[in-house]
């Protein structure tokens, strides 16, 4: 069973109705007033871009943080490795052996730790884009729009 399409002489007299009422509107107005809703439009158009441009930043300053709070704890976690490689020579000089190669070990994970912030938070900030480009490539198609006959 089928569903019956929409006449499509239907849809033109529709569309021609609308296009006539649509002049009918203009024929009434001046040509400055008409300048004046332009200029709104523009004006509205503009904001609307704004508002977008600044969407996409707080975007990426978003990511930006993330990458820099992944350096801090990277940064911590070098000072971990500095405090437990301090305590394993400070234990290696004063007990035996197998205390400084315990402490040692702690200090290599914390070194693998660092490593692996570092690294991640690193791509995570070179993931970082300054330019809100959705918002340059939209208003690169407002000056096409604005020519007649486009």
């Amino acid at each position: 069973m089928s569903t019956p399409r929409p006449d499509s002489t239907a849809t033109a007299v529709g569309h021609d109705s609308e296009t006539a009422q649509q002049r009918a509107e203009l024929a009434g107005k001046s040509v400055g007033q008409l300048l004046g809703e332009i200029s709104q439009d523009l004006s509205t158009l503009m904001r609307q871009e704004v508002e977008l441009a600044k969407a996409e930043i707080k975007a990426e300053i978003s990511k930006a943080g993330k990458g820099a709070g992944m350096l801090g704890g990277a940064g911590f976690a070098g000072y971990m490795l500095m405090l437990f490689a301090s305590i394993a020579a400070w234990w290696g000089l004063g007990h035996l052996l197998d205390l400084a190669w315990a402490a040692l070990i702690v200090a290599a994970i914390w070194a693998v730790i660092g490593t692996v912030l570092a690294v991640t938070g690193r791509a995570t900030l070179r993931q970082v884009n300054p330019i809100p480009e959705r918002t340059i490539d939209t208003a690169r198609e407002i000056p096409p729009t604005l020519k007649p006959n486009s």
